[in-house]
């Protein structure tokens, strides 16, 4: 029988203690904010993903984890159909939104209002703080004082507006890396999206931005559903509900899902061996 981690003693007391509390036993209960069935991806003929499946809780974090190129990018980006922006690339299956496949739809500026992205890097336009949060709802037609409103309550959910709220006017490269990162959300949430995904966001940050933005994401879920992808084990522990492990078929050359669960149900009793051998450093 397959041992699980917390058979494991190198690994049971730091995983149990990056646990967010009060989530042994959690299920998704209600209807999922994300249902993705059969989704297979394709960049021309060349398979990226194959037959993906599971829900994503409205409100809570669920992480992605898995060893690079097994398609975790890939997959987060069908969720608000950036794949559109890549010649030949396509999506079959369905991932429904509330009722409506995202594959399928023609309302792509409604959809990226609705499921926004925060990517690995952040990329700060050329032009003031402010500027920068304001540019989508000011894209959008939204009036001054609902884009100014927008502005400072995007800045205070970001956990960034007491750090610029009197310099709003400098130039955003001005900011740290962390901060950066934090007015990518900011820019975010500027549009008031419902499902906020999240592209290793502090695979360039220091410890300390790191533990920000995690705590940020963490205040976030109270309001939003949270999609994160990420190479951090200990991260996906700290701050996920639900997790998605994913690897490349060897023989195919396809990724794929191996097995999704609440997050201590998987990193403490794996159902899967290659699972189990991921989360405990024997390859990846």
């Amino acid at each position: 029988m397959s041992r699980g981690v917390s058979d494991l003693p190198a690994y049971r007391e730091p995983l149990a203690r990056a646990f967010r509390p009060g989530l042994r036993g959690l299920s998704v209960t209600s209807a999922p904010k994300l249902r993705v069935s059969e989704l297979s991806f394709f960049y021309g003929k060349t398979c990226a993903l194959k037959d993906v499946a599971f829900d994503v809780a409205e409100r809570r974090i669920t992480a992605i984890i898995g060893p690079s190129g097994c398609g975790k990018s890939t997959l987060l980006r069908v969720f608000n159909r950036m794949y559109d922006l890549v010649p030949g690339a396509r999506a079959q299956g369905s991932v429904l939104f509330e009722g409506e496949d995202i594959v399928s739809t023609s309302r792509l500026l409604e959809l990226r209002q609705r499921i926004g992205m925060v990517f690995q890097r952040p990329s700060p336009f050329p032009m003031s703080i402010e500027d920068n949060v304001a540019f989508a709802p000011r894209l959008l037609g939204w009036r001054s004082a609902r884009v100014k409103e927008a502005v400072a309550r995007s800045l205070q959910a970001a956990a960034l507006w007491d750090e610029v709220k009197d310099r709003l006017g400098a130039p955003a490269t001005s900011l740290s890396g962390g901060q950066l990162q934090r007015l990518s959300i900011a820019r975010c949430l500027a549009v008031n999206p419902e499902v906020i995904l999240m592209d290793e966001p502090c695979s360039a940050l220091d410890p300390i931005a790191t533990l920000k933005i995690e705590d940020l994401m963490v205040d976030l879920a109270r309001d939003y559903t949270i999609v994160i992808v990420t190479h951090n084990m200990q991260q996906a522990a700290r701050v996920s509900d639900f997790t998605a492990f994913m690897l490349m078929n060897q023989v195919e050359g396809h990724g794929e899902l191996i097995e999704f669960a609440p997050t201590p149900e998987l990193f403490n009793q794996p159902r899967d061996r290659r699972t189990e051998d991921y989360i405990t450093g024997r390859f990846g």
